[in-house]
């Protein structure tokens, strides 16, 4: 640990998402340091404990580390702090995590949400974090959940279930911004380009499936600017053979994307994926698509 960044306030969770409820614990944390005049890191796990465990669950992440730390900047952060998870720091006891806390890292103090287990067995609770933690100079915060206007708890799982059913409103709302996916341009069949839709595509990589189907999208570029568009998100059933895809068509864009990152946001689910016999049926519809997508983002 850099000796500028030792003594730190470090807010300590998976923060996949980095949702309201993430916010309030990074919130917290970063409060707290500045009260005392300390640096705050945010801390986070990758892989995520749940692939480590169970191989073979379908792709679930909502963020990449690369987006947290933009996130994690964002929220005020002086540093991010990645937990590479193994079995050597799944198998470390719940006291030997609090140790390595304090001597590797330097902490000073350590702000969780309150359902933050670690160490062997996760045997390690918020209370015991503070018991261990307090003869080695450690205090201990644990952030209780933050509702929402329904009063039901704001997940990752929540999110996860509406972007599942296509309702990025939901998730925007929980996430406090639209969910994005970010990803490098590949070179695709350029099926698009033949009929007059350009796509910029994408693999979906480890993120959650949401549901299949066109959105309205917002795309950040590597320059750093906006641009609307429609991106059909499926296995492209019309062609053959199919292929998941993340397929974004920017709207008034010319320009070489191939090879460089960008940054999807689903603002809203148009429709359902579907197969057309023929392809002017296809271009109808993709026109149609069009259409809907530039007026529900003027709106």
């Amino acid at each position: 640990m850099p000796a500028h960044l030792r003594g730190a306030v470090i807010a300590l969770g998976n923060f996949d998402g980095f949702h309201a409820g993430h916010q309030a614990v990074a919130g917290a944390a970063i409060a707290w340091a500045r009260r005392e005049g300390r640096p705050t890191i945010i801390a986070t796990f990758d892989p995520h404990p749940v692939r480590l465990f169970v191989p073979d669950a379908p792709p679930f992440r909502l963020t990449t580390l690369d987006q947290r730390e933009r996130l994690f900047a964002a929220a005020g952060a002086d540093a991010m702090l990645v937990f590479h998870f193994t079995r050597a720091l799944a198998s470390r006891s719940a006291e030997g995590f609090v140790h390595m806390l304090v001597e590797q890292f330097g902490a000073r103090a350590v702000v969780t949400g309150e359902d933050f287990t670690f160490g062997r067995g996760r045997a390690g609770t918020v209370a015991l974090l503070g018991e261990l933690g307090r003869p080695l100079g450690l205090d201990a915060l644990a952030v209780p959940p933050v509702t929402d206007a329904s009063g039901a708890v704001i997940s990752s799982t929540r999110i996860r279930d509406a972007l599942v059913a296509g309702d990025c409103a939901t998730a925007t709302r929980l996430l406090t911004r639209p969910f994005a996916i970010a990803g490098t341009v590949i070179h695709g069949d350029k099926r698009g380009r033949e009929i007059g839709f350009p796509t910029a595509n994408m693999e979906m990589g480890p993120y959650l499936r949401p549901a299949y189907g066109v959105y309205a999208v917002r795309a950040r570029l590597p320059d750093g600017r906006l641009a609307d568009g429609a991106a059909n998100l499926g296995i492209r059933p019309t062609f053959d053979p199919p292929k998941e895809l993340l397929e974004t068509y920017l709207f008034d864009f010319s320009g070489d994307l191939y090879g460089q990152t960008i940054e999807i946001e689903l603002i809203e689910r148009l429709r359902g994926e579907a197969k057309f016999e023929t392809l002017p049926a296809l271009v109808a519809q993709m026109d149609d698509d069009v259409t809907r997508a530039r007026a529900m983002l003027r709106g």
